[in-house]
């Protein structure tokens, strides 16, 4: 019993090791009646997530993006959520990597490549997308962004039993309009 608990700490720890090296950098901007976010998930890749993409499995980041509201005297309000995905196919014939991305089930981009570097740009990393309306927002008033990242198929030797996110990084900013 002691053995088996010893195990399950472990990995406990090995798992938020690995979580506590990602990071995610957000940058909000409200510009032109809409809130565009910048992302970038950092330490995304390693070797198991590398070798599932060359497998030729389909490898797919979802981001859970949510502009919210602090509150004093209860819990946080969501504004708005959008989830944005990005996947990778390898294609072991062709050498080359067939990538999408997507915003709330909508494909934005779908392209091929034969560089894992920019494969690993893109599935990571998001410019100024356009997610949320800012014209339902108070001026002055501050709000947060918050992005929840997710990997699939999990390439962990070690499976939660519950749902949850890899990584998550949140930023605070003043509404101002322009």
């Amino acid at each position: 019993m002691k053995r088996v608990f010893a195990f399950a700490l472990a990995a406990v720890l090995l798992h938020a090791a690995q979580a506590a090296a990602q990071t995610i950098k957000i940058t909000p901007l409200a510009r032109d009646g809409q809130v565009l976010v910048s992302f970038n998930l950092t330490d995304g890749f390693n070797d198991d997530v590398r070798a599932a993409i060359h497998s030729g499995m389909n490898i797919t980041f979802q981001y859970q993006v949510d502009l919210r509201r602090s509150t004093t005297l209860w819990l946080d309000r969501t504004i708005a959520s959008a989830v944005v995905s990005a996947s990778v196919r390898f294609d072991t014939l062709t050498r080359k990597y067939q990538f999408t991305r997507m915003h709330d089930g909508r494909t934005l981009l779908s392209d091929m490549t034969d560089s894992y570097d920019v494969v690993r740009q893109w599935l990571t990393g998001f410019e100024k997308l356009p997610l949320f309306n800012s014209r339902t927002l108070e001026r002055n008033s501050e709000y947060y962004v918050r992005v929840r990242a997710t990997k699939s198929p999990r390439t962990a030797p070690f499976i939660w039993p519950w749902a949850g996110h890899d990584v998550m990084g949140q930023v605070k900013f003043t509404f101002l309009p322009h």
